[in-house]
């Protein structure tokens, strides 16, 4: 593309970011991602959110908290996405208490979260067998009027069939 005189757009870039961090190709999107620092090409919370979902993905938690974290000194705001990715992350790392505290932190920084926050936090709980904070969890997405995904759903059923469930969860399920 450069060599025929076209310079990417922030959207190729992000693009790019995208596939090798899919790839896992962590060294790579840094490297693409000092390129375009170099350029002075716009970041927006896009191109954050790309990097710090690869980051977790790969189970750099501590880079991607530190890349999360420096966001308002770049004049950048978290949007859902990148609190959910967080999340997410804290989740699969066993930070549970922490993303509860994130959670909360995002809906105080004025940032909603959504179905799919609900959603990513509830597994997160369940899979560490955190059912009752996972309930509370529940009370407050149905309350809102989101609902659970097919994967929560399937995860609150096979806590019902091993009789593993609640009475509350049995309740919400009715």
């Amino acid at each position: 593309m450069q060599d025929c005189g076209e310079c990417p757009s922030p959207q190729t870039y992000a693009i790019l970011l995208d596939g090798f961090c899919k790839k896992q190709k962590i060294g790579e999107a840094m490297a693409l991602f000092q390129e375009m620092e170099d350029k002075k090409l716009d970041h927006n919370i896009v191109i954050y959110s790309i990097l710090i979902n690869g980051l977790c993905n790969i189970k750099k938690l501590t880079a991607a908290r530190e890349l999360f974290n420096s966001l308002p000194l770049k004049g950048l705001r978290s949007n859902v996405w990148t609190y959910t990715i967080m999340i997410k992350g804290l989740c699969k790392e066993g930070l549970i208490v922490e993303a509860c505290e994130l959670l909360k932190k995002m809906d105080g920084n004025g940032c909603s979260p959504n179905d799919c926050t609900y959603n990513t936090l509830i597994q997160g709980l369940l899979q560490r067998n955190e059912t009752s904070k996972a309930m509370e969890f529940v009370k407050i997405m149905v309350g809102k009027g989101f609902s659970a995904n097919a994967s929560t759903a399937s995860m609150l059923i096979d806590l019902i069939s091993a009789d593993l469930g609640d009475k509350v969860l049995k309740e919400l399920l009715q």
